[in-house]
């Protein structure tokens, strides 16, 4: 083993040309992927990474991550921007630094397991957009979802990075599953699939210092290739762990510009080029040149997004990561869910339930989809269990896992849950055992006849194969066929600054400005109303001058305070009785489409059980049901719900389209 055991000093030297460290430290940039992926739900928008672009093209960094994760979905669903055209502008301003993505293997950027040639179009299409780096990783570290993308990757001579997901089981490295002996297991057999590096991933922010010295410690001494650590800052020992991961001999180490790091996102690299200025593995990168772009980033683009910053916590560690192992993404996506649902005081039943939702579907590390799988099932299992079942609303996903569609778990699937899963699961109800893919039809042809003319080319096409719902959506707002709406055009610095000068007059008190001239004297004729504004009402004062009346005085009334009640209306005819659906609709729903038999309908209301958007309804108006079959599939937080009937019937009404967003407790369809 060479002598990477201990960091070394050498000359302190502070100027930008300083001469080459004997052994420097490479790092990787996530500012522009997982940053804001971590700290704003991956809102950031390409408009504001093109101002920083050039100047972090100069910092020496070994690879910038700018695409792949959630970045995909994300885009072309709320920013309504092309995925594919980030790569190509980035790309114009990043000329020398290598592009770096995040590759779920099999997944590839969506949450389920594509067919081969889906996989294949992908990986080719990245690497022709200007992708030099894949990251690759499987949320079950079951590398043979790696068997079709790996000789793609190579095929088109880009760099294959394999990863492996880093969980435990105990509250530090040990165990029977996820022990020191597993990841040297993991790290050989991504060296022998060509792995040109090899990234320790640890995506909850788990791993401990003195655990990092060993696990880095053995890959060194079991591996040739370069080995690179990535942990997020979670639960606050990164920073820490990475310092003992440099003096057992890391070669790379994943960092964020300062305004992007810390809480759920990445230490920063800043303190870390401090650190290591005057020894052996000195990173080489300029400090003041640094500090230029995070001056940009705090002023020109970080206000447009501090809206979407988590405020519900002064601290920016959390340690209770170290108990649920839920990274930090995720949780963020458990609390709005649950806060959508009225359910916010169920959070600490959630982090109870995790745990034993985890081990009873085998003891999967927690990293996109299989976050989402085990997040969601939790979440499912706290609102809708009750003391004779569990697991009575399973999603689509946790069934496609039990069946084996996302490869082989750690430990085996408790046997009561993976029975419950699978019975009626339409691909039979024996657990499958080999490579997931290999199950999997051709996904293209059917794509690309049901997008048609409106996939324009092979990247419109793969887009929609991976989302067909929100990929068609967007197809059509990207060749103005709809309007875009207006939740997914960009916040601009003005918008920013008119809200926080109204905050600074609500703290003043001011919103309630002062006329441009004084009011004129109060007449004899002065006649006093009450205005209501959904719950609040406002005393108004009118004063007719020369027939016309004038609004003399405006002020909201203090609550409780006695009003005057308009006469109630004559009461409308009785509409027919419905039968009681399990929740009373919180807000009217939309109109029913034109297949609707009518916008009321008499019969008994499929109400969703919590917010999403409707992937598809599997009856239309005029078909037979019976009671618990399947009418319409919800998604929340990327899972789906199979939504069964409530009773046996006819389809009267359906009330949304595919794509559509809903609420909790919106009537989803009507059966009589």
């Amino acid at each position: 083993m060479s002598d990477h055991d201990q960091v070394k000093m050498a000359t302190m030297n502070y100027e930008p040309d300083r001469p080459k460290a004997e052994n420097p430290l490479k790092v990787e940039d996530l500012t522009l992927r997982d940053g804001h992926q971590s700290l704003f739900a991956t809102r950031g928008r390409t408009e504001d990474m093109i101002p920083v672009a050039e100047m972090m093209d100069e910092v020496g960094f070994w690879a910038v991550e700018v695409w792949g994760g959630a970045t995909f979905d994300t885009m072309h669903r709320f920013l309504n921007e092309d995925p594919w055209e980030r790569i190509r502008t980035l790309k114009r301003y990043i000329k020398k630094t290598p592009f770096s993505m995040l590759l779920r293997a099999q997944n590839l950027v969506g949450y389920r397991n594509y067919a081969d040639d889906v996989a294949e179009a992908f990986v080719e299409r990245a690497a022709e957009n200007g992708m030099d780096i894949f990251r690759t990783f499987d949320a079950l570290n079951d590398y043979r979802n790696f068997e079709t993308v790996v000789p793609i990757i190579k095929k088109c001579g880009k760099h294959f990075q394999g990863c492996i997901c880093y969980t435990m089981t105990e509250p530090r490295l040990g165990g029977e599953v996820y022990n020191l002996d597993y990841y040297v297991s993991k790290a050989k057999d991504l060296e022998a699939m060509g792995a040109d590096t090899i990234c320790v991933k640890d995506m909850a922010g788990l791993i401990a210092p003195y655990d990092a010295y060993s696990v880095i410690k053995a890959l060194k001494e079991n591996c040739k290739v370069p080995i690179h650590l990535h942990s997020h800052f979670t639960s606050g020992m990164s920073s820490m762990s990475h310092l003992k991961a440099i003096e057992a001999g890391v070669d790379i180490i994943d960092t964020c510009m300062t305004p992007y790091a810390y809480r759920t996102s990445h230490a920063a690299i800043e303190p870390l080029v401090m650190t290591l200025l005057g020894t052996n593995r000195d990173t080489g990168f300029d400090i003041r040149h640094m500090a230029k772009i995070n001056e940009i980033l705090e002023k020109e683009v970080m206000p447009k997004y501090k809206h979407l910053l988590d405020d519900s916590k002064v601290s920016i560690i959390d340690i209770n990561v170290l108990l649920h192992q839920t990274p930090g993404g995720m949780l963020s996506n458990l609390v709005n869910q649950l806060r959508d649902m009225d359910a916010l005081d169920k959070i600490d039943d959630v982090y109870r339930e995790l745990p034993r939702v985890r081990k009873e579907l085998g003891q999967i590390p927690l990293v996109t989809p299989t976050s989402q799988i085990v997040g969601i099932q939790t979440v499912n299992n706290v609102l809708f269990d009750d003391e004779k079942e569990r697991y009575k609303m399973l999603t689509g996903q946790v069934k496609d896992l039990c069946y084996g569609l996302y490869g082989k778990t750690a430990v085996p699937i408790d046997p009561e849950v993976q029975k419950k899963a699978l019975k009626g699961y339409p691909r039979g109800e024996e657990p499958f055992t080999g490579r997931p893919a290999e199950v999997l039809e051709p996904e293209l042809p059917k794509a690309r006849e049901e997008i048609g003319d409106l996939a324009v080319d092979e990247d419109d096409l793969i887009l929609y194969a991976i989302y067909p719902v929100t990929g068609k959506k967007f197809l059509k707002w990207k060749y103005g066929k709809e309007t875009p709406p207006p939740e997914v055009m960009p916040r601009t610095m003005e918008e920013v600054k008119k809200a926080d000068e109204l905050i600074r007059k609500a703290k003043a008190g001011e919103l309630m400005e002062k006329p441009s001239k004084e009011a004129p004297p109060k007449s004899e004729n002065l006649r006093t109303f009450n205005v209501f504004l959904d719950n609040d009402y406002f005393e108004v004062g009118v004063d007719e001058v020369g027939g016309s009346p004038v609004i003399a005085y405006a002020q909201q009334m203090p609550a409780g305070a006695p009003a005057m009640m308009p006469p109630a209306p004559a009461p409308a005819p009785a509409a027919p009785q419905a039968s009681a659906p399990s929740a009373p609709a919180e807000k009217p729903a939309k109109p029913a489409p034109a297949e609707a038999a009518a916008p009321v309908a008499e019969g008994t209301s499929l109400v969703a059980p919590m917010p999403g958007m409707i992937v598809d309804y599997e009856k239309k108006v005029g078909d037979a049901v019976t009671e618990g079959e399947t009418v319409v599939v919800l998604e929340a937080m990327k899972m789906e719900n199979a939504l069964p009937a409530p009773c046996s019937g006819t389809i009267k009404a359906i009330n949304f389209n595919s794509g559509d967003s809903v609420a909790k407790n919106d009537v989803l369809c009507v059966i009589g």
